[in-house]
C-alpha cells in the first residue's frame, strides 16, 4: 500500500476460472457465495451451503498455483465463533483457501 501498488481480485467458481485467472495474473480470487446464484440458479446467496462452497473453493485452488484464494463463509455457517472457526477450517482443509 505505501508503495501505491495495487491488486486484481477477481471471483471465480470453478478450475477453469482458476487456471485462466491465473494465467491472466490476478492476484487474489474470490471463492463467492454469489456462486449459488451464477452458477447453481438461485435468486438469492442463502440456499448456499457449506460443501458446495467447500467443493468450488478446492476446484479453483487446484487451478490456482499462483493468486492468493479467499473463500466466503455462506449464511449461517457462523451464527457462534466456534461455528465459525470449525467452517473456516473445513475451507481450509477441504478447499484450500
Amino acid at each position: 500500500k505505501a508503495a501505491g501498488e495495487r491488486i486484481a481480485c477477481l471471483t471465480g467458481y470453478d478450475a477453469s476460472f482458476g487456471r485462466l485467472l491465473d494465467e491472466a495474473g490476478v492476484d487474489l480470487i474470490l471463492v463467492g457465495d454469489s456462486l449459488g446464484m451464477l452458477v447453481g440458479g438461485h435468486e438469492t446467496t442463502v440456499p448456499v451451503t457449506m460443501d458446495e462452497m467447500v467443493y468450488h473453493t478446492a476446484a479453483v485452488a487446484r487451478a490456482r498455483p499462483r493468486p492468493f484464494l479467499v473463500a466466503d463463509l455462506p449464511f449461517m455457517s457462523y451464527t457462534t465463533p466456534e461455528q465459525a472457526l470449525a467452517n473456516s477450517a473445513r475451507l481450509m482443509q477441504g478447499g484450500g483457501a
